[in-house]
Order: C-alpha cells, then sequence, then structure tokens
C-alpha cells in the first residue's frame, strides 16, 4: 500500500506540475504582465526545478528560439529577422556599431545569481562584447566581457551577478566591427540549494497537511476541505445507507420471487432507472418535487430540509444499478448446494435467506460497499452544484472552473489516498465475514 501511495503523490504531481501547463497563466490569464506571472509562481513554488538543479527559468527573459519570429527583440531598433532557409536556421542579425540592449521584460532580482546562455555566430575580425551596466549610471559599466570569434554557430554561457543594494543593471550585446547572428537566447537564475525543487516542496507540504493556498479565495486549502465535507457528508452519507439498505432489500425480494412477476418488475425498473441521465432525474425533481409541489426548497443549504431532495434523487438514480448488481449476487448463492440442502432440510425462506445466501453473499456485498466509501468525501459534483451545497464537490466545480490548481490537486490526491485505504480495509473486512480468510 505504501508504495501505491508513494505512486498515487508522483502521478498527481506530474499531473498538476508538468502536464498541466502554467497555473500561473491560467489564473491570472494571457494577458497578465511577465512581473505578475513570476511573483505568482515564486510564491507558490511553481518556478523551481521539477525534481533536481541548480538553474531555473524566470519570465524576465523568455527561452527564445528564432526559427518562428523575433518576439520581444522585435522592439530593438536596427535588429533584422531572418528567416529560416533549407540550409539555415531563423536567425537575428545584429549589424556593427551599435549596442543592442537585451529585452528583460522587468528588472532582474538584486544579490541574485543569473546565467545568460546565447548561440551566436560572427564574421572575421569581429569585435562583440557582452555588457552590464547600472541603468542609473549608464556612463558606468560593471561588466564588459568579450565573445569570441567564430564562424561557426557556438554558445557561450556568460555569468550575471547583481549587486545587493538593489541596483537596476541592463544588460547589452556591443557589436563593433562586423554583423553578428544570433540564433538562440535563454537566461536562467540560480537557487540556493538544488533540493529546492518542485517535488520536494509537494512532498513537505504532503507531509505537514499543507495543501498550499487557493488562488480564488485566498484561504488555506485545508481549512476550505474542513469546512466542505460536513456538508458533503451530510450528502453522501444518507444516500449511500438508505440506498444500500434499500437495494439489498430489494435484491433479498428479487431472490424470493426469481422469475416471477415481482422479480421482472424490479429488473425492468432498475434498467430503467439505469437508462436515465442523472441530469433528468435532478431536473424533473426541482421541477416537479420543488417548484410544481412546492414539497422541497431547491436552492440552499439552511436546514435539513434543504437536504431531503437531493438525497431522495441521489437514492432513486443509484437504486438501478445497485439493485441489478446485489440481485445478481443473490441469485448466484440461491442456485448453489448449500441453499438446496437448507430447503429440503425444511428450512423457511426468511431463514434461508438471512441466515445462508446473505451471509455468503457478503464478501462481494463488503466489497462493493469499502470501495464506494472514499466517494463520500469527495461529495456529489453535480447535486451540490444544482443544489447550491457548499460541499466538497461545490468547492471542486468553482475550483476547476476558476482554474484553482491548488484546491483540485488536493481534492484529487486526498479522494485517491482514500481509496487505496479503503482497498487495503476491504481486505481486513473478509477476515470478519469469510472464515476462509487468513492474515499471514
Amino acid at each position: 500500500m505504501i508504495p501505491t501511495v508513494i505512486g498515487v503523490i508522483i502521478i498527481t504531481f506530474v499531473l498538476f506540475n508538468v502536464v498541466g501547463g502554467s497555473p500561473a497563466a491560467m489564473k491570472l490569464g494571457k494577458h497578465a504582465s511577465p512581473e505578475s506571472l513570476e511573483e505568482f509562481d515564486e510564491t507558490r513554488g511553481y518556478n523551481r526545478p521539477l525534481i533536481f538543479g541548480r538553474w531555473i527559468r524566470t519570465r524576465a527573459l523568455g527561452d527564445t528560439e528564432f526559427g518562428i519570429n523575433a518576439g520581444a527583440w522585435n522592439q530593438i531598433p536596427d535588429i533584422m529577422y531572418r528567416e529560416p532557409s533549407d540550409r539555415l536556421p531563423g536567425r537575428l542579425g545584429l549589424p556593427p556599431g551599435r549596442d543592442y540592449p537585451i529585452p528583460l521584460a522587468f528588472s532582474l532580482r538584486s544579490g541574485t545569481a543569473y546565467r545568460l546562455t546565447m548561440e551566436y555566430r560572427t564574421a572575421d575580425g569581429s569585435e562583440v562584447q557582452f555588457v552590464v551596466r547600472n541603468r542609473h549610471e549608464p556612463n558606468q559599466e560593471s561588466v564588459s566581457i568579450p565573445l569570441p570569434e567564430t564562424r561557426g554557430w557556438s554558445k557561450v554561457k556568460l555569468p550575471i551577478a547583481t549587486v545587493p543594494d538593489g541596483h537596476d543593471p541592463e544588460l547589452f550585446i556591443r557589436v563593433s566591427n562586423t554583423d553578428m547572428e544570433l540564433k538562440s537566447v535563454q537566461l536562467r537564475r540560480r537557487v540556493e540549494n538544488p533540493l529546492q525543487s518542485q517535488l520536494v516542496y509537494y512532498f513537505m507540504q504532503i507531509l505537514h497537511a499543507d495543501f498550499g493556498t487557493s488562488t480564488s479565495t485566498n484561504q488555506r486549502v485545508s481549512s476550505m476541505l474542513l469546512e466542505g465535507i460536513l456538508p458533503s457528508l451530510m450528502l453522501t452519507v444518507p444516500i449511500f445507507f438508505v440506498g444500500l439498505v434499500v437495494s439489498i432489500s430489494l435484491s433479498l425480494i428479487c431472490a424470493i420471487f426469481r422469475n416471477q412477476f415481482v422479480d421482472r418488475f424490479f429488473v425492468v425498473m432498475a434498467v430503467a432507472l439505469m437508462s436515465i441521465n442523472y441530469l433528468i432525474f435532478i431536473i424533473l425533481g426541482q421541477y416537479i418535487l420543488g417548484y410544481r409541489m412546492q414539497w422541497f426548497p431547491i436552492w440552499g443549504f439552511e436546514s435539513w430540509r434543504f437536504i431531503l431532495l437531493p438525497v431522495l434523487i441521489g437514492v432513486v438514480s443509484g437504486l438501478g444499478g445497485s439493485l441489478r448488481f446485489y440481485r445478481t449476487i443473490m441469485l448466484d448463492e440461491m442456485y448453489r448446494d448449500y441453499v438446496r440442502t437448507a430447503f429440503a432440510k425444511g428450512a423457511g425462506k426468511t431463514r434461508v435467506l438471512f441466515k445462508h445466501v446473505l451471509k455468503n453473499a457478503m464478501v462481494p456485498i463488503v466489497t462493493n460497499v469499502v470501495i464506494a466509501i472514499p466517494f463520500l468525501y469527495t461529495g456529489s459534483l453535480l447535486l451540490e452544484t444544482f443544489f447550491g451545497i457548499p460541499g466538497l464537490g461545490y468547492i471542486a466545480i468553482n475550483a476547476i472552473n476558476s482554474s484553482d490548481v491548488d484546491v483540485i490537486r488536493a481534492i484529487v490526491l486526498i479522494g485517491s489516498v482514500s481509496f487505496v485505504l479503503a482497498n487495503f480495509l476491504t481486505d481486513m473486512c473478509y477476515l470478519a465475514v469469510d472464515p476462509r480468510v487468513k492474515l499471514k
């Protein structure tokens, strides 16, 4: 079970930190400034290395490959963009005779080490320098690094160390004699500890039961889950137990009157209930029982009366599948030899059903029941949404609509871990209901 839980944690990490795209862009929108996106990532640790590393990306200068266009470099005068051809990649041409500023989206952090990686080439006799100077004192150059002359494409890694006094550095490429061509540019920021990664940060959050902060409400996710779990359980627990008792009772009736009218009626009813979409039950229940007949309130969570209609809809909508499942189990037991022997000895139907059939059918029943327990935690997405019940399902839908990654990730993770624990609990329950099962 332990490696399975670790696997669940890793899968949720991959889904939300690797595959899911940028949480900052999803939350703040495509028109957000690079600086606000950087602050969002910094606050929640999304700009750290995924697993291990010394250098991380910064939105001050996005990774630029000039295969499509010049990007932010278009704003710099005299730069010429050269489209890719059959033999040459897309590139920027920097004519000689001036300093070309590197288009930073915002100022670099003070007291921080950066690394600028450029892939470039020059002509013979070129003089190219990488220059760093203070924006407030443009005549003083703090760094001036000559770049080696190269006719073929070559990469150079240039260190940048900002001073801790808050001076705002400007980065330039100085081209003196002949043209220079740029193929790609990358800027990286150095982190103090290579283990300050997103994966380690995520594991530490889980160990401290800290699921982050909601970007929509600015609340702690753990507090939101604690507030939402009670309304969810008030809805799902009655649905679970009432549906369980009703479906098992009807399945026993089907077993008693198998192949008779009562049995066939319940089979037809079960198939019909399974064939109707869940939304139809909700819409009809709200319109007929809530709006037309005024038997139940339709929206809100003010008293126990607001739970009655969604519980009724939840029981009826899930009755078809449960009834067919438990009926099949009961009928399988009814045709076994020990049942015929019990009837031959003169035992009544009630005694046979409850003492023999139901007891021997407990293994699949326990399996189905215990596996359903974790889903009580997550609530009912549709019922809570349509009836305005502020449970975990309602919170999850709002989190999806608002791209609230921390909330969605916490609900998925806790639900997954609960499912694994339920499987373990199922195995333990087999000891109580089946004497043939031994714990070794």
